[in-house]
């Protein structure tokens, strides 16, 4: 199998790309927590992708479905409605932390899963 052009191999890369998105976003509400007004980014990538997938994995193709489902997937960042303050404000920052934690640990092992199948990859190369 191609790992370079795999569905899985794509799959880490459109995960990755979405928890560098949430990682920006939540950056983004740190900074701003004090700041009236401002309304809290939210990153949505895991449900869409999940339904869509779902949908392409019951059509007659199904491997060329998914592809195409991945390769037009993108993160959608949207701003949260919910005011938790009376400056209108919405960012809870001990929740921003936490959500930074965890998703930096996902970060860590998509990070890791790539790189394996490319030390594979490249003990292929070598023979080894």
């Amino acid at each position: 199998m191609d790992f370079l052009s795999s569905n899985s191999q794509l799959m880490m890369e459109k995960s990755l790309s979405y928890l560098w998105t949430k990682q920006a976003a939540i950056a983004d509400n740190v900074a701003n927590a004090e700041t009236p007004g401002y309304k809290e980014k939210v990153v949505t990538f895991e449900e869409s992708l999940r339904s869509r997938l779902l949908r392409a994995s019951r059509k007659d193709t199904p491997v060329k479905a998914m592809r195409q489902v991945l390769e037009g997937s993108d993160s959608l960042v949207s701003e949260q409605t919910v005011q938790t303050r009376m400056d209108d404000n919405g960012v809870n920052v001990t929740a921003q932390m936490s959500e930074a934690i965890r998703t930096a640990y996902q970060m860590r092992y998509v990070m890791s899963s790539i790189n394996s199948g490319l030390t594979t990859l490249r003990s292929a190369i070598r023979g080894q």
